[in-house]
């Protein structure tokens, strides 16, 4: 926690650890969402705000837009009253970033409105030379519930820890109902370790900034294949070929892409692919071209 604290730049009590952000999703839910409770959530996008409001039997109501930004204000005018809206910044799957100052205007409107605003943050340290996080600003809105994980930012994949931000009130109430010894002493010190390590984001930002706009620009050259712009580490894809047989094509060539029919608002012509080194990228451009 000390080093998180140093992270961040906040107070202990406004910081919560989980077992990966998946509890943190879950305990927010079971404790701040009810059957009377109306959720916002645009669409495409992370699948596990969804089911976890279900899970507590909220009424859903979604927004299909690719980018929040084109859609602001009539995004904006559905807030509910006395509810929750989820932003996953920058999203998944499409990889856009919502500028701080749009955030704000979602954020003030739904404070009025005496409705939460969850904010996935999972991505937000790999979108290179970015200073949009809106952490700094839990204090002035009491309604701001910031998620964040050690899983992509810090390369700890199978760890399972992750922390949000938020009031003081809010991190009270979710520390009585997280379970006992929810994240194992490996995990934290994995975490200690980790955090300590800037040096390890800059590096990656630096691979991120180039290979992404390198791929970007290859893969849009292929027959069928069509690039969304992404701010961050990883790109969906619009093909006219098949999901499923694409996936199962590059799986020839030991290459595992993201399906990306399952996420409500896509269908099977979207993959989604990650910016890795450049030798893999060199590899993923040459197997789409075998099969474009």
């Amino acid at each position: 926690m000390s080093s998180l604290k140093k992270y961040t730049k906040l107070e202990k009590s406004n910081i919560l650890v989980g077992n990966g952000a998946i509890e943190i999703i879950y305990n927010f839910c079971f404790a701040f969402l009810s059957k009377k409770t109306k959720v916002l959530i645009p669409i495409p996008t992370f699948q596990e705000y969804e089911t976890a409001a279900k899970l507590n039997n909220c009424i859903i109501s979604y927004f299909k837009t690719m980018n929040i930004s084109e859609n602001l204000n009539l995004f904006i005018s559905q807030i509910p009253k006395n509810g929750c809206v989820f932003i996953c910044n920058p999203n998944n799957p499409t990889g856009k970033l919502l500028p701080k100052n749009q955030l704000l205007e979602i954020i003030k409107k739904a404070k009025k409105l005496s409705t939460f605003v969850f904010v996935d943050e999972c991505f937000i340290e790999m979108v290179p030379e970015s200073n949009e996080s809106v952490i700094s600003y839990i204090k002035k809105y009491d309604n701001l519930f910031v998620l964040r994980s050690l899983t992509k930012s810090f390369a700890l994949p199978g760890i399972r820890i992750g922390y949000a931000i938020a009031s003081k009130q809010m991190i009270e109430i979710l520390q009585k109902i997280k379970i006992p010894w929810s994240v194992n002493s490996l995990a934290q010190i994995a975490a200690n370790k980790a955090l300590d390590n800037k040096s390890h984001l800059i590096r990656s930002n630096l691979v991120i900034k180039k290979e992404l706009n390198y791929l970007t620009n290859k893969i849009n050259r292929l027959d069928g294949f069509d690039c969304i712009d992404s701010s961050t580490n990883f790109i969906l894809i619009k093909t006219k070929k098949d999901s499923t047989k694409l996936q199962k094509k590059l799986l020839e060539h030991k290459i595992l892409i993201r399906d990306c029919k399952n996420f409500r608002g896509l269908n099977n012509h979207y993959i989604r692919i990650a910016v890795k080194s450049h030798k893999d990228n060199l590899e993923l451009v040459k197997a789409l071209e075998n099969v474009s």
